[in-house]
């Protein structure tokens, strides 16, 4: 009866969370905002699911994170990265490293007013820094798609890359000063910290390449009895890499990001198939994770540290994540200084940042309740803030560009992102036929391509004989440059 009950409330909470979701996206508010709210109006202080094991939350977050970011990285083209990779790698390694030491020192330096209502260690203070240090991924592909936002100098790209591979960087600082809180030995801890990180990069890298390559030839090479089964296995792989990389000390997080990229630019079969599985997937593990989250944290707790919370979360939007992008991409001087003021802006947290925010609640770290509510607070004033401004700052900044249809209502076909090409739906009049009823005697826009028609409830595959007729639809597809 309990798991019947389980189930009915899991798929209540689902229904609503889309449903409300849909509705938000029509007024600009992030949709995993309204997740995460959801999630409380349902909890403790709401309607009253009591849930609140930060183990099992730390351990569905590890596995949804796992299929998110090895989905980004199938979506990640590496024609698209290869002009900017090396801003991304800054951004995603000193980009990240700063935002939790210039935090972290800020944190120490309020700790111990009596407004902040919190006394952490210099340790603690970088801890709770290192936990939401690192840009969401969920967030940032979310709110990028889903809003259809395209930006100039390649700058979706690098938000992309850089949200997609900054969470080892700040998953090792957080393990890190979490073993620094709990010790008193800070030479020890140094050293440890600098070969924990080169050990868990070089593993985790190397898993990841090796993983991705190893993928590729199961998927060639192994039949299995129905296509379905495909998008199963490689997700199985997925979570294997995942969990083989950690098991022997590295980064499974940058493992299953590397090995997501090398699938997706390699010819396998069933790919589309795949490739659908995956974003219904990663759309479904982004309303559990965001959903749990939701429901672990108890509202009333976060008065306490209401003032505090604002306070960390105003400075890292105006003075950490400016300070690090900018520090980190000096050597990029051709990058112009608005675009580097909307990365800036678009510092997202998310579900990330409180996933990594259970782990000093698992691991008994002292103040760890005051680190885990203060960054819920800051994932929900970024969201907020930031999550909802971000196509207004990129009009102010003059960096969008206009909106990409990528699908066309009619003809239900799609694009896919990286092919530089537009498709456009022309319904034909008798003007346009005044000079004949053939392809080859309509006048169509310079370097166009009719590549269907559509008659009724038919479509027929064009030619220069079929005869055309008032009302028919045309779908024309043609080269960005060309719009």
């Amino acid at each position: 009866m309990v798991f019947d009950n389980i189930i009915l409330v899991g798929a209540i909470l689902i229904f609503v969370s889309i449903v409300v979701g849909k509705a938000g996206s029509r007024f600009g508010i992030p949709s995993l905002l309204l997740f995460l709210f959801v999630g409380m109006l349902f909890g403790t202080d709401g309607l009253g699911i009591e849930f609140d094991n930060a183990a099992l939350t730390q351990f569905i977050g590890a596995i949804a994170l796992t299929i998110i970011l090895f989905s980004g990285g199938m979506d990640t083209q590496l024609s698209s990265i290869k002009p900017i990779w090396k801003q991304g790698i800054m951004l995603s390694t000193l980009g990240v490293l700063l935002t939790a030491l210039v935090t972290g020192i800020f944190i120490y330096w309020i700790s111990g007013f009596k407004w902040t209502n919190i006394y952490m260690p210099l340790a603690t203070s970088i801890l709770l820094a290192s936990t939401a240090s690192s840009t969401d991924s969920a967030s940032v592909f979310n709110i990028l798609r889903s809003q259809n936002i395209r930006l100039k100098y390649n700058l979706k790209s690098t938000l992309e890359f850089e949200s997609g591979s900054n969470d080892p960087m700040a998953y090792m600082l957080t393990i890190a000063f979490i073993q620094a809180a709990s010790s008193s030995s800070a030479d020890s801890n140094i050293v440890h910290i600098v070969a924990s990180f080169i050990k868990q990069f070089v593993i985790g890298g190397a898993f990841g390449y090796l993983g991705g390559k190893g993928m590729v030839w199961i998927m060639n090479k192994i039949n299995v009895q129905a296509e379905s089964l495909y998008s199963l296995m490689i997700m199985s792989l997925a979570l294997f890499t995942f969990s083989m990389t950690d098991l022997i000390g590295g980064n499974g997080y940058l493992a299953v990001y590397i090995a997501g990229i090398m699938v997706g630019n390699k010819k396998i079969v069933h790919k589309k198939e795949i490739t659908k599985y995956f974003d219904g997937m990663t759309m479904l593990f982004q309303i559990v994770m965001f959903l749990i989250l939701g429901l672990l944290v108890n509202p009333s707790q976060m008065i306490k540290i209401l003032p505090c919370g604002i306070i960390i979360s105003i400075f890292m939007i105006l003075v950490a994540r400016p300070i690090s992008v900018f520090i980190s991409l000096l050597p990029f001087r051709r990058l112009r200084p608005r675009a580097k003021l909307f990365i800036s802006w678009v510092g997202l947290r998310g579900a990330v940042p409180i996933i990594f925010a259970t782990y000093p609640v698992v691991a008994g770290v002292e103040y760890s309740d005051q680190i885990f509510n203060i960054v819920f607070l800051i994932t929900l004033i970024s969201l907020t803030v930031q999550g909802m401004t971000i196509p207004y700052a990129a009009r102010k900044l003059k960096l969008a560009l206009p909106g990409k249809p990528r699908s066309i209502e009619n003809f239900g076909l799609e694009i896919p992102e990286y092919i530089n090409a537009n498709l456009h739906e022309m319904t034909l009049t008798p003007k346009l036929l005044e000079k004949g009823n053939t392809l080859k005697e309509i006048t169509l826009p310079e370097h166009t391509l009719v590549i269907l028609i559509k008659r009724g409830d038919g479509y027929l595959v064009p030619n220069g004989k079929i005869e055309l007729f008032s009302g028919d639809k045309l779908l024309l597809i043609y080269q960005e440059e060309n719009a």
